[in-house]
């Protein structure tokens, strides 16, 4: 086998653990009491459920998220996300470790959420 076959056979058995940050385990509750307060409790579990599993995916390949175009405008780096209906789970990657920096409802607005969670002067 090739050098070049075996390393990639390496990166795909390479798990990343996936970390959530205290912002995120917020997010997670506060969207799961609005669904099970507005909709219903089992609409709000298989919500909370969806978002997380999605957020564990991200142990097999975090790098295909992509950079959030908020922050491209203010230069910011190190953050991507991915998507699940109109959420934005926000994270960062640091060696072989994704940090869940937080779970947005992209309906609100974004670039000020940001500005209050992740740009903190």
């Amino acid at each position: 086998m090739s050098e070049k076959k075996l390393k990639s056979l390496k990166e795909a058995e390479m798990k990343f653990r996936v970390n959530f940050i205290s912002d995120a385990e917020n997010d997670l509750l506060e969207i799961y009491k609005y669904v099970y307060l507005n909709d219903s409790e089992e609409r709000a579990g298989k919500l909370f459920d969806k978002l997380y599993q999605k957020c564990l995916a991200l142990q097999e390949i975090p790098e295909r998220g992509h950079i959030l175009p908020e922050l491209r405008l203010l230069e910011v780096e190190g953050f991507l996300e991915i998507h699940y209906k109109p959420y934005r789970i926000i994270y960062q990657i640091l060696n072989d470790e994704v940090f869940v920096h937080c779970i947005l409802d992209g309906r609100r607005d974004i670039q000020k959420l940001l500005q209050e969670r992740l740009i903190r002067g």
